[in-house]
């Protein structure tokens, strides 16, 4: 009888550390899934308990790698199952405050809606609203305003979201129609960058004449 019972042991033995080690690895399917926008398996995850703000090694959650590469519905999924839009990795991306970088605007309006923290800041010490601005995410920027993100938030540059809006954007009209929203926002327009070189100097400087005259208009100086 013992005899027989050894393959037996062997084999229970064998599942129950398979078992063991599927488990260990379910938070870094659950990372995998959510980066690949990978629902299904994102899903039956989540319904075997895994938690759904797991890290990764560079504190990304799922939600956050999702974000990255905007994949929409997991990231719906996601927060709907409580994620939390506000955790931010080792280089102080949250989901929110990369949605509003990257000007994923769907996934922006469901951080929104689910608590983003509006006071947060990246590693440059800037809202959402800055880098939006910089790259030109119009619609992005007209969500994040009327938010209530403040519109003259000094980063560690020394620069609003209006300078940067000019420094680090072409003039071009997605440009114009942002410096548009931040005028009707009522944004400080002479704060300048630690320099003492205002907003209105850098577009002249740059030669951006239509956003220039936008800002001379509205009364900058």
């Amino acid at each position: 009888m013992k005899t027989r019972l050894i393959p037996v042991l062997f084999l229970a033995g064998g599942l129950l550390a398979g078992q063991a080690k599927a488990a260990d690895d379910a938070p870094q399917r659950l990372l995998q899934a959510a980066g690949a926008g990978d629902l299904g398996t994102v899903e039956r995850l989540l319904q075997q308990g895994v938690a759904v703000d797991v890290r990764d090694g560079q504190g990304n959650t799922p939600l956050l790698l999702a974000t990255a590469g905007n994949r929409v519905e997991v990231a719906r999924r996601l927060i709907d199952a409580g994620a939390d839009v506000n955790l931010q990795n080792r280089i102080q991306d949250s989901a929110y405050l990369l949605a509003g970088a990257s000007g994923h605007q769907e996934i922006l309006e469901l951080t929104l809606a689910h608590g983003a923290d509006l006071r947060s800041t990246n590693r440059y010490g800037g809202t959402a609203l800055i880098p939006a601005c910089e790259r030109g995410h119009v619609d992005t920027v007209r969500s994040l305003i009327a938010a209530g993100v403040d519109v003259d938030h000094v980063n560690r540059l020394g620069w609003t979201c209006l300078i940067e809006a000019v420094v680090l954007g072409d003039g071009s009209l997605p440009f114009q129609r942002i410096v548009d929203l931040l005028i009707a926002a009522d944004a400080d327009l002479d704060l300048p960058d630690k320099n003492g070189v205002t907003s209105l100097q850098h577009a002249e400087q740059r030669g951006q004449r239509d956003v220039a005259a936008k800002l001379r208009a509205a009364g900058a100086r």
